[in-house]
């Protein structure tokens, strides 16, 4: 080894010695000059060793040639295996993913527990409003109706938001985005599959006449008017019930009922139609006599968040069948689903009506004249009230054929045979005289009938009337036990005194219930409700938990988040869905 070094020193070379515990590795690399030498040498011991090196060195630089090649494709292997890897962990994840969600909808999550809903646990709300997203929806909702029966023009979007008389002042933001007007509950179930599965919200439209602000678009999405929805669809004469579509005006349907001699009691403001009676479950000026809209609906066709057809009963007028579902869509103000037909019950036409007024000295006067012809069980068909504010109103405005006496007033409207409307037009009479009337007044013609009650139906336009540039018109209704009503308007008309606004009080006595500024408090702590008969709407929504207490309110959060879970319908109406911001829910 030793000789074989110092060879492999000799000029010509370069040399490399590695030495490890087995053997001695030589790398070297040789000038053209020494592999001359290799070759110049033969047959003697100096050329047969040279010959041994130059094998020996072409061995080991095929050796390293190997190596090399063997490097480069364990490399090139272990990335293509890197790739497969992650290709076969992609592939893994995912059908793990998917398996999990098949057994996901094999076994899905126990339900939440609770039987209420507190407001701190409501999720975030996920409407998809993106303009991409109703775009497409429109082209949708078109081939449905025809695309002539959905508008996007300004005036459309603006009247389907608010209106004058609404308490509710709605943001610009505040419309829809388009208005669709289907014709049959095929229609509707369609519309509202495509706004389910869109996530647009939804908010019905019938007649418009509601004072909350029950129709405005919190969350912009679309309006579905009913407009073309104003059938009778069929007349039950013997079982003196009607089916209806929800665009049927109460004016109209009566008028129609006449030609039997039938007719349907609840008589809320002039314009209201079937649906929106249903939604915000109105009375009028007959719920002395004859109750309110809760009494007067049998059956109910509703369409669900989702597009699902319901009917929640048949047409008899008892049934213990299962849950009244159609008591829990009246008043429900269209955040449980959208009513599309409703069966209504009827009555026998009156014989006979009349109408009379009386005037009073105080307003205390008129409300103790109410307690005592209530008290009495006399059977008039409806009491209400005007305070003289109201009756200066009236004449100022001019909307009626007669001057009137500007005092507290008291309009009666009697019905039944000839002789039990004169005798009860005897009796109010001599009771009006107890407690203070200054006038009694009383139809003898349908002519005069008329005139007189055209003040009362008046009365909100006449107050609009006066109303000048910039003002704005807040109306609303409390109700409240008959023995705590002339308190209750006594108070309230103080506290509007010294409030600086103006004020006019229009009541339906005889239930107790009368509408006007800032009194829904004072109606609460009296025992009362703070609505009773507009609705709740978005101005009333916050008394709520005050009269009915937080886990009643909870309770209905719970009922409308079982039917209506991504929150489409009428978003924001009757309870709220997401906290208050700060400072807007007012101290009680």
């Amino acid at each position: 080894m030793s000789a074989l070094a110092t060879r492999l020193t000799q000029p010509g070379f370069r040399t490399l010695a590695i030495q490890s515990s087995r053997r001695t590795v030589l790398r070297c690399v040789a000038s053209s000059r020494a592999i001359r030498a290799y070759s110049e040498k033969k047959g003697g011991k100096e050329s047969s060793e040279s010959s041994f090196q130059g094998q020996m060195l072409e061995s080991i630089s095929s050796r390293i040639a190997r190596e090399k090649a063997e490097r480069e494709k364990f490399a090139r292997q272990r990335l293509e295996s890197a790739g497969t890897r992650r290709w076969a962990t992609t592939f893994a994840v995912l059908f793990a993913a998917g398996f999990s969600y098949f057994l996901g909808t094999k076994a899905p999550r126990d339900l939440d527990p609770a039987s209420t809903l507190p407001l701190p646990l409501v999720r975030e709300l996920r409407h998809n409003n993106d303009k991409a997203n109703l775009e497409a929806a429109w082209a949708d909702f078109g081939a449905i109706v025809g695309t002539e029966n959905v508008s996007t023009i300004e005036d459309d979007l603006h009247t389907h938001a608010n209106s004058d008389w609404s308490s509710y002042r709605n943001e610009e933001s505040q419309k829809p985005f388009m208005v669709v007007y289907p014709s049959s509950t095929e229609e509707v179930s369609k519309i509202m599959k495509i706004c389910h599965s869109r996530r647009i919200p939804v908010v019905g439209y019938s007649g418009g006449t509601s004072l909350e602000g029950h129709f405005t678009p919190t969350r912009g999405g679309i309006c579905v008017d009913f407009m073309r929805m104003d059938q009778i669809i069929n007349l039950h004469k013997e079982d003196m019930d009607v089916v209806v579509q929800p665009a049927v005006g109460w004016e109209y349907l009566n008028d129609e009922l006449s030609k039997d001699n039938l007719f349907f009691p609840p008589d809320p403001g002039p314009g209201a139609q079937i649906g929106g009676m249903i939604g915000t479950g109105c009375s009028g000026t007959n719920a002395y006599r004859y109750g309110t809209m809760r009494e007067w609906v049998l059956s109910l066709t509703v369409v669900l968040a989702d597009g699902t057809v319901i009917k929640t009963r048949q047409r008899p007028r008892k049934s213990s069948a299962g849950y009244d579902l159609t008591k829990l869509f009246i008043g429900s103000e269209g955040t449980l689903g959208l009513v599309t037909e409703a069966t209504l019950k009827l009555t026998i036409k009156p014989a006979n009506t009349s109408v009379a007024v009386c005037s009073f000295g105080t307003i205390r006067q008129a409300a103790d004249c109410v307690s005592k012809v209530v008290g009495q069980g006399i059977p008039v068909a409806a009491v209400e009230i005007l305070d003289d504010e109201q009756m200066k109103c009236i004449n100022a405005a001019g909307m009626t054929s007669k001057t009137w006496t500007e005092a507290p007033t008291l309009f009666f409207k009697f019905s039944g045979t000839e002789r039990g409307v004169k005798e009860q037009i005897s009796i109010v009479k001599n009771l009006a005289k107890q407690t203070g009337s200054v006038g009694f007044e009383f139809a003898k013609s349908e002519q005069e009938k008329t005139e007189l009650w055209s003040a009362r139906k008046e009365a909100l336009w006449s107050t609009m009337a006066l109303a000048k540039p910039g003002d704005k018109v807040w109306t609303g209704d409390v109700a409240v036990p008959m023995s705590r009503l002339p308190q209750l308007i006594e108070e309230t008309k103080d506290d509007m005194k010294k409030s600086g606004m103006y004020g006019t009080i229009v009541g339906h006595v005889g239930d107790g219930n009368f509408h006007m500024h800032r009194m829904v408090k004072r109606a609460v702590e009296l025992e009362g409700t703070v609505t009773g008969e507009h609705g709740v709407g978005l101005v009333k929504r916050d008394y709520l938990p005050h009269e009915l207490g937080e886990t009643t309110v909870d309770l209905m959060r719970k009922i409308k988040q079982a039917l209506d879970p991504q929150c489409l319908l009428n978003c924001d109406k009757v309870i709220r869905v997401e906290r208050p911001k700060p400072g807007e829910v007012a101290a009680w």
